[in-house]
């Protein structure tokens, strides 16, 4: 099963600190490389000063169960041109006030505009794909 949990807008900025600074519409997270562990989320409330804006455009969340093709985590996705689209799996979901940071770790796994999942009518209606 698939589900979708968030769209919407996300922007990727970097500071004058070199520190990655994630927006998803209204949230925010810091995406930290902790040495020893690989990239983490950390939730923020922070406004940050951005440097240079590393990426902007649609974002999906997923939740994955019980598919074949498909890791059964929860599913960043971050639009990167065009129809393209950068698969993240987060291993305990999005960081919060009660979990601050959490593992994100790059994936070839993408559900956005896959054709092994074309056949279902809510993600061709989320894509605009009949």
């Amino acid at each position: 099963m698939i589900r979708l949990r968030a769209n919407g807008i996300y922007k990727l900025i970097e500071t004058q600190h070199h520190t990655k600074v994630l927006y998803l519409d209204q949230q925010v997270f810091a995406w930290v490389d902790a040495k020893g562990i690989g990239e983490i989320l950390v939730a923020s409330h922070n406004v940050h000063k951005s440097d240079c804006v590393l990426g902007l455009g649609r974002y999906r969340l997923y939740e994955v169960e019980d598919e074949a093709y498909a890791s059964d985590l929860t599913h960043l996705e971050l639009e990167v041109g065009g129809r393209y689209w950068q698969g993240y799996l987060l291993l305990s979901g999005l960081p919060n006030d009660q979990k601050i940071r959490g593992r994100i770790i790059p994936t070839r796994e993408v559900i956005t505009d896959n054709p092994r999942f074309s056949h279902r009518k809510e993600l061709r209606k989320l894509t605009g794909v009949v």
